[in-house]
């Protein structure tokens, strides 16, 4: 008979010679996707290493070691900001500015979660909204893959003349990473997505689509590229709906967490503090100019593998990813890795983020034979898969932010309909606990 694997406990102190290799594990699992959200928004790599780390160390100091968790840099903000980028008179320092504002109402959130609990969080955004919104997030950067990748222009129209050495690259590195995850045993598994992008790299050298002017130009060791924000009531509109997103992102990860781990993380260290050691480390990550932070699915996934939720061993792959947003020569290796490669990558990767609110829906255990439901998700995938735009003087609201809105607007009128019919059949009713129990499973 097998033996069963050990489990590390949550506060539990790893050896020095184990605990190395393991967050050095964590580090590799997060390190790709991590590093692919600065390189969208064209910034240098190695500032978003940096402040992912100090964020970890933010995270785990503020929830008391309590909760296991690696804050990466968060794709939810990436349409926003690009959005920002574009438009003219401003640019990604004003996205910066969007970025602190978004960190203090997260924490702002997690003030009122303390005094006010979270039954009104399922009352504003229940699962069969809040899971579309979340796959949302992945599936309106499908398009986004693919440009990255060269196989669609920057219209998103097929492009005319397709190099055969970059869509080989791409499909190196994309099968590598699709088939990796269900092939690679062991340490391999968990770091699919960073070996894929080692061969589509190496490949990508052999065909000479590598370009080495940044590397060759950058010093061993250097500081990270720090920016200050700036602040525009315009940009600032454009970012904030995305704050819908990623407080009900944070809220199925903890959820999912404490189904890992089997401890209940919203009870104890408890919502509010995971919520705002968030908020603050995305507030910080914005004044020093680097990407919004969130909790990271891949790291999560790499807890369920290994049964290692020791904090010492999250800490310390916080601590690496510190040190190594000092090497200079590595954060410039990073920037010179292809589009093919990066292209490939994000195929998977955003399709898993748009397959995380799938699976948040099927966890939630959603009933979509009641039509409150079934309209709720059809609803607010349309708004966001549509095109449809909402203009807000010269703020326009579509696709991710304006299904998360439509998705709270929904979710608010069918929660005052259910206690306005409870109401009605409360008062109507011999048998209450009946009324009580239907009205508790409709949400």
């Amino acid at each position: 008979m097998a033996k069963q694997r050990q489990i590390i406990q949550i506060q539990e102190k790893v050896p020095l010679a184990k605990g190395i290799p393991l967050s050095i594990q964590h580090t590799f699992a997060m390190f790709s996707a991590s590093v692919l959200v600065p390189y969208i928004l064209g910034i240098s790599p190695s500032i978003a290493l940096l402040m992912n780390g100090i964020g970890t160390l933010i995270f785990i100091f503020v929830t008391k070691g309590k909760a296991p968790a690696y804050l990466g840099s968060s794709f939810a903000f990436i349409s926003p900001a690009l959005l920002v980028i574009s438009q003219p008179g401003l640019g990604y320092r004003y996205a910066l500015g969007g970025f602190v504002v978004t960190g203090l109402l997260m924490c702002c959130v997690a003030v009122l979660i303390k005094f006010v609990g979270t039954n009104w969080i399922d009352a504003i955004l229940p699962p069969a909204a809040m899971g579309p919104v979340v796959a949302l997030i992945g599936l309106e950067l499908a398009g986004s893959a693919a440009q990255t990748a060269g196989i669609l222009d920057d219209t998103g129209a097929m492009a005319q003349d397709l190099d055969p050495k970059a869509v080989t690259v791409f499909l190196v590195t994309l099968l590598l990473a699709v088939f990796g995850g269900v092939l690679y045993r062991g340490f391999a598994s968990a770091i699919a997505i960073l070996i894929s992008i080692i061969a589509g790299y190496v490949l990508a050298l052999v065909f000479g689509l590598v370009d080495f002017s940044a590397f060759a130009s950058s010093s061993v060791f250097e500081l990270p590229a720090f920016q200050t924000p700036k602040f525009n009531l315009q940009a600032i509109l454009i970012i904030i709906p995305a704050t819908l997103v990623v407080v009900s992102e944070h809220i199925g990860h903890q959820v999912v967490t404490s189904e890992v781990v089997g401890k209940d993380l919203l009870k104890d260290p408890g919502l509010h503090r995971s919520m705002f050691a968030d908020g603050f480390s995305t507030a910080l990550s914005g004044c020093c100019g680097s990407c919004p932070t969130t909790t990271y699915g891949e790291n999560i996934g790499v807890m369920a593998i290994t049964k290692v939720y020791s904090v010492w061993v999250i800490g310390g792959a916080a601590v690496f990813s510190i040190f190594l947003s000092f090497i200079g020569k590595a954060s410039a290796l990073i920037q010179t890795i292809p589009g093919p490669v990066m292209g490939g990558v994000s195929f998977l990767l955003y399709g898993m983020i748009g397959a995380s609110g799938i699976r948040l829906m099927v966890d939630s255990r959603i009933d979509y034979s009641k039509a409150r439901n079934l309209a709720m998700t059809s609803v607010v995938f349309v708004v966001g898969l549509s095109g449809i735009a909402i203009n807000l003087g010269d703020v326009q609201l579509k696709g991710m932010s304006l299904a998360a809105v439509v998705g709270m607007l929904l979710g608010l009128v069918m929660y005052l309909l259910d206690k306005y019919r409870l109401t009605n059949e409360y008062e109507d009713s011999e048998n209450n606990d009946e009324v009580l129990k239907s009205f508790s499973s409709s949400r």
